[in-house]
């Protein structure tokens, strides 16, 4: 193979997405540079564009365009009631797909563990400012059905006790040890149907 320190550092780079290793980085590295045109010169503009125009809402944590603002805390044509809690975008994708939830999203961008985000790298304390300022009824906490999502669920849970508002998690259906993001719709839908409660101070 040719030593050419651009392609080297190309696969290095495509070889960390999730799903991929080197083999396959250097499959898309040929295909790529066999298509200039087609792939790499719009695939370039439109990845300059996501660099600069999308961020993480510092509010709820979904993706927003520096352009048009955040879709889902500013959503002016639908106002909700309950506020659906995730680990990471990848689940609130999921979940929105499934059309099973109709509300707000919040994403907390991980959960608490011993060597992962710290409580205060969470988006937690803007949750409760949600719950406050937008009259949230329920908080769904959709963590997943790991160790550290369930650390994370009753430390929002615990956050969230002098807030008058319903705390409920998924339940079952939700297999022990599961994650949101690779749940198919039936096992989701079950979870949020037979969602129960967290809190003293839930109907």
């Amino acid at each position: 193979m040719q030593n050419i320190n651009e392609i080297e550092e190309l696969i290095k780079l495509i070889s960390k997405l999730p799903g991929l290793g080197p083999k396959s980085a250097k499959r898309i590295v040929l295909k790529l540079i066999n298509n200039r045109e087609e792939i790499i010169k719009p695939l370039a503009s439109t990845l300059a564009q996501v660099y600069k125009n999308v961020t993480r809402c510092n509010s709820c944590g979904s993706l927003k365009s520096n352009l048009n603002g955040c879709m889902n805390c500013e959503n002016i044509k639908e106002k909700f009631n309950k506020i659906c809690v995730v680990e990471d975008i990848a689940d609130q994708w999921s979940i929105e797909n499934s059309n099973i939830f109709q509300g707000y999203f919040h994403i907390l961008g991980g959960t608490i563990t011993s060597v992962g985000p710290r409580k205060q790298d969470l988006l937690i304390n803007a949750l409760v400012e949600r719950v406050e300022k937008d009259k949230i009824e329920e908080v769904i906490i959709a963590t997943s059905a790991t160790v550290e999502g369930q650390t994370t669920a009753y430390y929002i849970q615990d956050c969230l006790n002098n807030s008058n508002v319903k705390i409920t998690k998924l339940g079952q259906g939700l297999p022990v040890g599961g994650e949101i993001e690779s749940l198919d719709d039936g096992t989701l839908f079950s979870a949020f149907k037979n969602r129960s409660k967290l809190n003293s101070n839930s109907d």
